[in-house]
């Protein structure tokens, strides 16, 4: 990593998805309207993440204020560019879930909610960044394709 390259907490990473997974999941058992405004909140978090870096979505900032003075500083920091790709993952799930929520199509909303969900939960339990995982790979497979 160079030193150019912005760099993340991962303990921060972790806590973020924890809060991610509850929204998500209250979401999917939350009434019309409710699901709708939390859904919202988060396709906003994940874009702030996506466009701007995982250091700046409010759950790092919660993570930074409330969290991180009490625990310390983290041995080590990490490439934010993984986890950045994985807001953008997100974003890519949790948007049109929204839009299929506003077009009636509950079903195919909570399937992508989900499947979000999911992946928020992993990273929340084990550390295991489905995301930035994909990252990696696609990084990859683009330097053998050059």
């Amino acid at each position: 990593m160079s030193s150019s390259t912005p760099s993340v907490d991962p303990r921060g990473l972790r806590f973020g998805a924890t809060i991610t997974s509850l929204v998500l999941a209250v979401a999917i058992i939350a009434p019309a309207g409710v699901r709708e405004v939390l859904l919202a909140l988060q396709v906003a978090a994940f874009a702030i993440g996506a466009f701007i870096g995982p250091a700046a979505t409010p759950q790092s900032k919660l993570f930074a204020k409330a969290v991180r003075p009490r625990i310390g500083a983290p041995k080590e920091l990490e490439d934010s560019r993984p986890p950045q790709f994985a807001q953008a993952v997100g974003l890519a799930f949790t948007l049109p879930a929204l839009a299929f929520f506003l077009a009636g199509f509950t079903t195919v909303g909570l399937v992508l909610v989900g499947l979000a969900l999911t992946a928020a939960l992993l990273n929340a339990a084990t550390g295991f960044c489905l995301g930035c995982e994909m990252y990696l790979v696609t990084r990859r497979l683009a330097k053998q394709l050059v």
